[in-house]
């Protein structure tokens, strides 16, 4: 007989932004797989007895392979076991779903995906900003600031991304940022455009910098924190209220 897995966002760390769907499956579990910032306090709703497995992925930490995670996912849902893979954030938002998706139908093993809060909804939201606004910010834009190799992608949408009518929210962003920000400069983006640094979104030692791109391109080729973060840039990122971090 063989299991069942629910891909399961946790939302971007805070378990008050779990959903009820998420929190029912996570007490049903027979064991649950997490990401590094699904840990914690989340982890408190699975059934007592659940295996509780770490197998997140975090930039310049060791990490398991994705095809070690997904190997899991398959033995586990194979002894019949009612499995939770917890994804922080949303699982289909940058966060290799479709692999684990393959491994599943390969294997023959039913699964359900379930919604979760995306840090770039939360940061937003801790901002007091929205991600749109009618005139001024027609559309959002999630992008990845790294490619497999840990590099800037080369095959960015410049033009797109240094639209001056849209949110752009870019995931894994820090690392890579100087220069990306110089790209966009050349393409047209102001090195005023409103640029907002959020870290640790929804957790105790959370910060949001409110800056300019060209500001936080100096900033971050300087320093670099470990906290895990993103960047939201566009005309709504500079937002009306003041910064709960430093300013630069």
């Amino acid at each position: 007989m063989t299991g069942f897995v629910s891909f399961v966002g946790s939302g971007p760390g805070d378990p008050e932004l779990l959903t009820l769907k998420a929190v029912d499956r996570l007490k049903r579990a027979d064991a649950v797989l997490f990401d590094d910032l699904s840990a914690g306090p989340i982890l408190e709703y699975a059934r007592p007895g659940a295996d509780l497995v770490g197998v997140g992925k975090r930039a310049g930490h060791p990490s398991p392979r994705q095809r070690h995670v997904s190997r899991l996912l398959v033995e586990y849902a194979l002894t019949g076991a009612r499995v939770v893979r917890l994804k922080s954030g949303d699982p289909g938002v940058f966060g290799r779903l479709e692999e684990e998706i393959d491994a599943l139908r390969g294997a023959g093993i039913g699964f359900e995906i379930v919604p979760g809060v995306t840090s770039a909804c939360a940061a937003a939201a801790a901002a007091n900003i929205p991600l749109t606004r009618r005139l001024l910010a027609r559309r959002v834009q999630f992008v990845t600031g790294h490619d497999v190799a840990g590099a800037l992608p080369g095959d960015l949408n410049l033009q797109a991304l240094a639209d001056p009518g849209a949110t752009t929210v870019l995931f894994m962003p820090k690392r890579t940022f100087p220069a990306l920000a110089e790209k966009l400069f050349g393409a047209g983006l102001r090195r005023d455009c409103p640029a907002l640094l959020a870290e640790s979104i929804s957790h105790p030692d959370q910060t949001l910098h409110r800056t300019t791109m060209a500001r936080l391109a100096a900033r971050l080729s300087r320093d670099i924190s470990g906290a895990p973060g993103l960047i939201l840039f566009g005309e709504l990122a500079g937002g009306d209220t003041p910064d709960t971090g430093g300013a630069t």
